[in-house]
């Protein structure tokens, strides 16, 4: 895709580079040209390119795809049906494996899953497109039927869901598939989680992530409240008085803070913040960008919010983390993928302090880094500048445990900074189970759906003895 955008301005090492006054503006690109870059990024396969596609695969008795999958899909299982033109069976064979299969097939990083384990990488260095397959797979049956699961005979239980992200909703369905009510409690006014508020708008144009879930809801014996936030409307002890099990999928509520002087000015926010506003924006042009702007981090969060920048409009986007390339959270795909946006990336260089002008952000000071022998980024003693009138923090964000405390007191036992669970995702409190991001563990939405689909195994088991 052509980006309509200006060429990309080098700020100059070594002098005080600041901005004239702060730039940051909506409608930078034509309204036709901005829909054009929030397009799908990557469009479905044809018919016969699945075909092709899936011809190529060795359906391995023993395949590695499978084992690199966090929910076990029986990937050649699913690709020999689209193979033999069984594109449902296809479907519900991911599906029976990972209700989420379709966003999954759109934001998984397949290239260090599936694809990363397929066999012919050894021969051709390029994998079979699972994730393009699994695709054309999800996307042919909710096109054409409503819901392939029935739920289960009622069994009189009630369970408690609070978040409705990837974990949440995937725990109610598969509860309601065995015929449990559940309640969904969420505080934002869309179901859907990071698949909602959280993924680059090209990923998943179309609104595809409410399709989705309005899809998985159609099983029935779910109820989604909104509005409701743990700890503020509601507490962990009046759900576990009111209901026989709950599930936390919280997620992860805080951002870390840079810990720089300038912090709080203008033109500067979170990345995810950047990213929630343009998903929920009807019009994509009508969202504020900077011309120059400086992203700070080096997972995905950084990778969209500097790539839908250059989308916008930014003309100078650059992201800069501590760092090298091989330490990066994003994968090398991702970051390649900036690049071929117009992103430059930067590495080895921390935020030293925020350069203001009248109030607003001008420019950062970076100090430049190594690595040393325990792999922590320490300061060199030199600096450099880059101009910036818009700043986005993606330096990671936290688990916030204050709406499980009571009197001051954790409710629940933590680990590494978050909720603690075990094999089958049970917290320390037995009728309490957790997953997602809010647990210990890989922050990946194909991880969260394993976790809501292990713990509403786990509670079945529990409820009916």
């Amino acid at each position: 895709m052509t980006l309509a955008c200006a060429t990309v301005s080098i700020a100059t090492e070594g002098c005080r580079a600041v901005s004239d006054t702060a730039d940051i503006a909506a409608a930078r690109l034509p309204p036709e040209q901005v829909a054009a870059n929030f397009a799908d990024a990557h469009p479905p396969l044809t018919p016969h390119e699945a075909l092709v596609e899936a011809s190529r695969c060795y359906f391995c008795y023993d395949a590695p795809c499978m084992e690199a999958c966090p929910t076990g899909i029986d990937i050649p299982g699913f690709i020999r049906k689209i193979a033999t033109g069984n594109l449902r069976g296809s479907a519900l064979t991911i599906l029976e494996a990972n209700i989420f299969g379709g966003s999954c097939a759109r934001v998984c990083p397949t290239e260090i899953l599936c694809e990363g384990a397929c066999v012919r990488m050894a021969e051709e260095e390029r994998p079979v497109r699972i994730g393009a397959l699994q695709r054309r797979a999800t996307d042919w049956l909710m096109e054409h039927e409503a819901t392939p699961f029935a739920r289960g005979a009622p069994t009189g239980r009630r369970v408690a869901v609070v978040g409705a992200g990837p974990a949440g909703l995937s725990c109610a369905h598969r509860l309601a598939r065995h015929g449990h009510d559940v309640t969904v409690f969420e505080a934002r006014p869309k179901p859907g989680g990071l698949n909602e508020y959280g993924i680059a708008a090209y990923k998943v144009p179309e609104d595809f992530a409410q399709r989705e879930v309005a899809w998985l809801l159609a099983i029935g014996g779910i109820d989604i409240r909104h509005g409701q936030r743990l700890g503020r409307d509601f507490d962990l002890g009046t759900l576990r008085r009111e209901y026989d099990a709950v599930f936390l999928g919280l997620g992860q509520a805080g951002v870390r803070a840079l810990g720089v002087v300038g912090e709080t000015l203008g033109g500067v926010r979170n990345a995810v913040d950047f990213i929630a506003e343009l998903r929920q924006a009807h019009d994509k042009s009508a969202v504020s960008v900077g011309r120059r702007v400086v992203v700070i981090g080096g997972g995905n969060t950084a990778i969209d919010a500097a790539t839908q920048s250059r989308r916008l409009g930014a003309e100078d986007v650059t992201i800069v983390y501590r760092r090298g390339p091989g330490e990066m959270s994003a994968t090398h795909h991702e970051q390649e993928w900036a690049q071929t946006n117009g992103v430059r990336i930067r590495h080895h260089a921390a935020p030293h302090r925020l350069l203001a002008e009248g109030g607003h952000v001008s420019g950062i000071e970076f100090m430049r880094t190594k690595l040393d022998a325990s792999g922590r980024a320490v300061p060199t003693g030199e600096t450099f500048t880059l101009a910036a009138d818009m700043v986005l923090k993606a330096v990671g964000q936290v688990f916030v445990a204050d709406p499980l405390t009571a009197d001051g007191s954790l409710l629940l036992a933590t680990e590494d900074g978050r909720i603690a669970v075990d094999a089958q995702r049970r917290t320390s409190l037995p009728d309490v189970y957790a997953g997602g991001d809010c647990v210990a563990g890989v922050d990946l939405t194909v991880a969260a759906v394993q976790d809501g689909k292990i713990a509403a195994e786990a509670i079945h088991r529990q409820l009916m003895g």
